[in-house]
């Protein structure tokens, strides 16, 4: 990619953040800028990128990295993730949310993601979107906070189910983070021990797990993507030839 001037990335304000990872490797550099550089093929204007996979599959540190290097090019670019799109917990009464296919069914709320995030950005005419309906941590409403649309934005949005049918027809760019389901499932629990304790292993082998295998079944959006990277070894993750 060519030295220009680097342009802004645009976090969400939501408190469920990760730190852009620094450089593992000049391997997965090199992987991520070379997606980056597919991606800026794709068009001049805005463009919309989704990035899924399993649990824990490392989506949202790829996201991070791949604004970055976008950025890069001069092009700016917003971050946003679907874990800021889910339906507040004071409606959890309403629905089951803690089984797998309730958690698939009932836990995102994607009218919100297409009215405050996708439809915007879609639209050459907005100026704004917002990056985070409902904090999932705090469960603050963040839907009144803006984010400024260039004529040639770029958003990076993460999260599991991301090419659902209700969404699926607003990317631009497709990428797929490939892990092992049991291996999402070990990294998840590590990740989530905090917050979950000995509960940890059982939430993602039931409820994510389970969530994840009836999107693959019911929606099977392998065939669609753009990228699919295996991310099993962090340092050296790999595209898939398909």
């Amino acid at each position: 990619m060519r030295p220009t001037d680097a342009a802004s990335v645009r976090l969400s304000p939501s408190t469920w953040q990760q730190p852009c990872p620094a450089p593992a490797s000049a391997e997965r550099s090199a992987l991520t800028e070379t997606l980056a550089e597919r991606v800026l093929t794709a068009g001049p204007g805005r463009l919309l990128v989704g990035i899924d996979g399993f649990t824990a599959a490392g989506k949202t540190s790829f996201g991070h990295e791949l604004a970055a290097h976008i950025a890069a090019s001069g092009r700016p670019v917003l971050r946003a993730t679907l874990d800021d799109f889910k339906n507040p917990w004071k409606d959890r009464h309403l629905y089951d949310r803690e089984s797998g296919e309730g958690y698939y069914r009932n836990a995102y709320d994607y009218d919100a993601a297409r009215r405050l995030l996708l439809d915007p950005c879609r639209n050459p005419e907005a100026g704004s979107c917002t990056l985070c309906s409902t904090d999932p941590l705090t469960q603050k409403n963040h839907a009144t906070e803006k984010a400024s649309l260039a004529p040639d934005s770029v958003l990076i949005v993460d999260g599991v189910f991301a090419f659902r049918p209700e969404i699926d027809t607003y990317w631009d760019v497709r990428i797929w983070m490939d892990v092992d389901a049991e291996l999402s499932v070990r990294r998840g629990a590590e990740r989530d021990q905090d917050w979950a304790g000995s509960d940890a292993e059982a939430i993602h082998r039931d409820r994510y797990l389970v969530a994840e295998r009836l999107y693959l079944k019911e929606v099977d959006p392998l065939p669609r993507m753009d990228a699919v990277v295996d991310n099993t070894d962090f340092a050296r993750p790999r595209l898939v030839t398909r």
